[in-house]
């Protein structure tokens, strides 16, 4: 204990920059010997994981496919294990793309589907939106097809406050269920009621081509979309050249508040997007551009992309943007605000040079790239994950331990990737946990001040006064807070766990720091 104590108090008594880099706790490859990706995870209530994407299997992990490509769900305890797996949809491909356990403790999935038989019915002609409503074990409730004669493809589903869901995704269709279609393919946003009818579905766009591929709703009860938009007209202004991010803020009833072109002159093309606790956005994608709003790409503009991440402000204007990878390419799929404030963002990058480090294979593969952001948009540290083929992150989340979840796909089957079904022709959905990494909380502990004992039973000290002190645990929710100056604090009623201490020195400065409540 005495050597853990001189230890820790080492640490907190200087400037501590940069977190630790988190290991592996599990991987799991899941699937058969054919085809399976994974496009959505979120933590479940009981600790356990669901997750969504498709698959063309029908042995091994895999079973009930109708034909073709099958929603493929499955609901993993906490050590990824399979509790049960579902394959959902008809003779023709059904493609899930988005995943979210419910208030019901049920789930939602959304993606595309062109069959109109098995589980899926009112098919309006070629691909529509598919939303399907399981219960906890996994049992449909409710399905719906949405769209019109031509394709409909859903990428983005969420529960909305009032039980309904929002869904994004884009559209060729200007009849069935869409109407305003402007020319190629529009954004198609719909609102659903809890039972999944239409409540209202709005197409923007311009005479070009626009991608929806997030959408969340904000805390004025209004959402936030983002994709790409290729157009200069109709509801589309501020292009930059080729394809741009295209933001866009709607009311609680579709209509356009503001909306924003993001870019270069090059191609760029927004993945994710999530409201901010400061009630601003941060949005990640890629770009090849180096012009324009875009600085610090890695490579020639036009060839290679970098992740590109962009903070707005509630407004929509930039706050900052950064361009990370290196030479050889790469594409974020997915970001995620964490509990420090700070931001975890999932892709795939071909590079070895840069701001990438410890890729597996050549550059003609490409690894899971997992990079940690500060508040401010600098890295803190960055995984590769994978083996020598291909694994591409579609996905990740940050765990009730401080963690990460992370799904995506494989063909590897070394490295880090153990457990491949069938031949690495074909992909498996492939899930990492990763443990949780440094300070959770604001990657610098900036100030001399000594925080003892730790671990702590019943009083927390501090070298010298301190107020304004609040504890919270790892998903961020305050359990005690205190504003008067002291020099101590009682933590004997928390519970025994990991907790993020902050608080303000007598000079104003704020110290964050990660405690173990025995």
């Amino acid at each position: 204990m005495r050597r853990t104590f001189l230890l820790f108090t080492l640490i907190s008594s200087f400037l501590i920059t940069a977190q630790t880099v988190p290991a592996i706790q599990w991987q799991k490859s899941l699937g058969g010997t054919n085809r399976e990706t994974a496009k959505s995870v979120q933590q479940t209530i009981d600790g356990g994981y669901i997750v969504a994407g498709y698959s063309a299997s029908n042995d091994d992990d895999v079973s009930g496919n109708h034909g073709g490509y099958d929603y493929w769900i499955v609901k993993l305890n906490n050590s990824g294990n399979i509790q049960w797996q579902k394959s959902l949809g008809g003779g023709q491909f059904d493609y899930a793309e988005s995943v979210q356990q419910t208030a019901d403790e049920g789930y939602i999935i959304a993606g595309y589907s062109e069959s109109n038989d098995g589980d899926v019915s009112g098919n309006h002609g070629d691909y529509d939106f598919w939303v399907v409503k399981l219960d906890n074990n996994g049992n449909i409730q409710w399905q719906k097809s949405l769209g019109g004669s031509s394709v409909d493809f859903a990428k983005s589903i969420q529960q909305t406050a009032d039980g309904g869901y929002i869904v994004a995704g884009y559209s060729l269709s200007n009849d069935g269920d869409v109407t305003g279609h402007h020319n190629h393919y529009d954004y198609w946003i719909v609102k659903l009621d809890s039972s999944g009818n239409i409540q209202w579905q709005k197409s923007l766009g311009g005479n070009g081509e626009e991608i929806a591929t997030s959408a969340r709703q904000t805390t004025d009860g209004g959402y936030i979309v983002v994709g790409y938009s290729r157009s200069i007209d109709g509801d589309v202004t501020g292009n930059h050249g080729d394809s741009d991010y295209w933001a866009v803020k709607l009311d609680n009833v579709g209509n356009i508040q503001w909306q924003k072109s993001l870019g270069g002159s090059k191609a760029d093309f927004a993945s994710s997007v999530l409201q901010t606790s400061d009630g601003g956005y941060i949005i990640a994608g890629y770009s090849s551009s180096n012009d324009g709003d875009v600085t610090g790409l890695h490579g020639n503009p036009g060839d290679y992309p970098d992740y590109w991440i962009v903070k707005l402000n509630s407004n929509g204007n930039i706050q900052w943007q950064k361009s990370l990878g290196g030479i050889f390419g790469e594409f974020a799929n997915s970001i995620q605000q964490t509990t420090d404030g700070g931001y975890i963002i999932a892709g795939e990058s071909w590079s070895i040079d840069g701001d990438v480090g410890g890729h597996h294979g050549s550059t003609s593969s490409s690894d899971y790239w997992i990079v940690k952001l500060n508040n401010t948009g600098n890295i803190l540290w960055e995984k590769s994950l994978g083996g020598f083929s291909n694994d591409i992150a579609n996905f990740i989340q940050q765990t009730t331990d401080g963690g990460y979840i992370v799904a995506g796909e494989s063909v590897s089957n070394e490295g880090d990737v153990s457990g491949h079904h069938g031949s690495t022709a074909f992909n498996d959905m492939w899930i990492v946990k990763l443990s949780a990494d440094g300070l959770a909380t604001n990657e610098v502990q900036s100030t001399k001040i000594n925080i003892y004992p730790n671990p702590v039973k019943e009083t927390l000290n501090f070298s010298e006064e301190v107020s304004k002190i609040k504890i919270t645990d790892l998903s961020g929710k305050m359990v005690k807070q205190a504003s008067a100056s002291a020099k101590s604090v009682n933590v004997s009623t928390l519970a025994k766990g990991v907790y993020i201490i902050s608080a303000t020195t007598k000079s104003g400065e704020s110290i964050n720091s990660k405690i173990v409540k025995e």
